[in-house]
């Protein structure tokens, strides 16, 4: 099957493209200012283009529902939503964090922490067995104190994703390694979503709803003065 994979949940917008477990063709960029609704789109002909595909190949929409960037994951489900209304294609879901280990998987770690960088010294995180996979703590919104992670002293513990710098700072845990440099991609959404799509575990697309975790929290405008 030829899956569209939409990753916008952090500061790198991603697309791919595969057929089964194979990646035909990835295009994404890291940007400081959330370039998804310039570039998501190119991105998408680009990569149909770099896989010598057109729409109407695709079988199915692959999208990282967050946690992650409020803005960048509704400009996300937004355009999976678009292409499966328009294309009559299921929807497949997955969670951003548990894609980010699948690198590092077997590499010599016991617990490994992806984390997507919220607001000052918050940050979104799970906790991942280093070996399996298996998910040992649930995705959550964590406010870093130097006690956070404390359960895992005397593990070989790793932190992935740009929330792992300022967790470096906070933290204390001598013997961690700390990994800024990762980010969701779409070319790890293709192993989960390739076996949901087998499993027809399909989103319903008129109900779906990114993976906020928190409420979106804007600043009013002040008035202007009299």
């Amino acid at each position: 099957m030829k899956i569209l994979h939409l990753e916008t949940s952090s500061r790198n917008c991603s697309v791919a493209i595969s057929d089964g477990d194979k990646l035909l063709c990835l295009c994404e960029e890291v940007s400081e200012n959330y370039k998804q609704s310039e570039s998501l789109h190119t991105f998408v002909e680009w990569a149909l283009e770099g896989a010598e595909l057109s729409l109407k190949d695709l079988d199915a929409v692959a999208l990282g529902k967050g946690p992650g960037s409020y803005t960048g994951l509704r400009i996300g489900a937004a355009s999976a939503k678009g292409f499966c209304y328009g294309l009559n294609l299921p929807l497949i879901a997955v969670n951003s964090l548990s894609t980010m280990i699948e690198p590092f998987l077997g590499t010599g770690f016991d617990v490994i922490i992806p984390m997507v960088d919220a607001r000052r010294m918050e940050v979104y995180c799970a906790v991942y067995d280093g070996i399996s996979g298996e998910m040992l703590s649930e995705t959550e919104a964590k406010i870093l104190e130097e006690s956070s992670f404390q359960e895992w002293a005397g593990k070989k513990v790793l932190f992935i994703g740009d929330g792992a710098q300022k967790t470096h700072e906070i933290v204390q845990l001598p013997a961690a390694e700390f990994n800024a440099a990762v980010f969701p991609s779409a070319k790890y959404l293709i192993r989960e979503a390739t076996e949901r799509f087998n499993k027809q575990e399909f989103e319903d697309v008129a109900y779906f709803e990114p993976f906020y975790l928190k409420d979106f929290h804007g600043t009013k405008p002040k008035k202007p003065e009299q």
